[in-house]
């Protein structure tokens, strides 16, 4: 049976290779799955504690590691590790995450939500489209349009989104026109929420004081009622 540690960086397999992520559990020892999918900043303590909280509501949150390791603070080299990282490359070790989350014996669902943020937010779409009805949710924020698919013939995810009227690195009209095209190419069930509120919204540790308390709170919520509505 799968160790009960509620909080654990873990190996997987991914396509062959090993593959690395933080993984937080229920203090009851079960729930259902959800991957966690990260900022271009790396897999920070701000990620981490974003899977405790899903851990603390009752989920099983994976939190897969797509940078190796490397961590940063600075925009520019956060940007430079994002375009080091090719889409099929991410969308590989998702793939691996969400057999890993479903294989293990302390995740109670069928099938797994996705949620993230920023870079994150873009892969969270990626890895929908890819899995089909493996994931039954999926949950954006602010996705920056790293990773994000050019179809979505093959997602069945019901999918919310969060997005920014004052983001100037996706914005919202971007959004807009992402939200339509998921709808029209999937027939999936898609929501997408706007912001009165800037880029990174969510994030409190934010360096670029973009962290709006309030618009984080509701989004949130939104976010975490959805999961628990649609993943099973």
């Amino acid at each position: 049976m799968a160790e009960q540690t509620p909080h654990q960086n873990v190996t997987f397999e991914s396509a062959g290779r090993e593959a690395h992520g933080y993984l937080a559990v229920p203090e009851d020892g079960t729930g259902p799955g959800v991957i966690v999918i990260q900022e271009w900043w790396g897999l920070t303590d701000h990620i981490r504690d974003i899977a405790d909280r899903l851990a603390a509501l009752g989920f099983v949150a994976l939190a897969p590691d797509l940078f190796g390791g490397r961590v940063t603070h600075d925009a520019d080299e956060a940007g430079q590790m994002m375009s080091e990282l090719p889409a099929e490359e991410g969308a590989r070790l998702l793939a691996g995450a969400t057999d890993y989350l479903l294989s293990r014996e302390d995740v109670t669902s069928r099938t797994v939500g996705a949620i993230g943020f920023c870079m994150g937010g873009g892969f969270v779409l990626a890895l929908a489209a890819q899995q089909g009805d493996k994931v039954s949710a999926a949950v954006p924020f602010y996705g920056v349009g790293q990773g994000v698919p050019d179809e979505y013939s093959e997602l069945t995810a019901a999918v919310q989104g969060h997005y920014a009227l004052q983001d100037s690195m996706y914005p919202a009209d971007q959004a807009r026109a992402q939200e339509e095209q998921i709808r029209r190419e999937s027939g999936a069930d898609v929501v997408f929420h706007f912001y009165d509120a800037d880029h990174a919204f969510h994030n409190d540790e934010n360096t670029a004081g973009n962290y709006a308390p309030e618009q984080a709170k509701l989004a949130w919520d939104r976010a975490t009622s959805f999961l628990r509505a649609h993943v099973k």
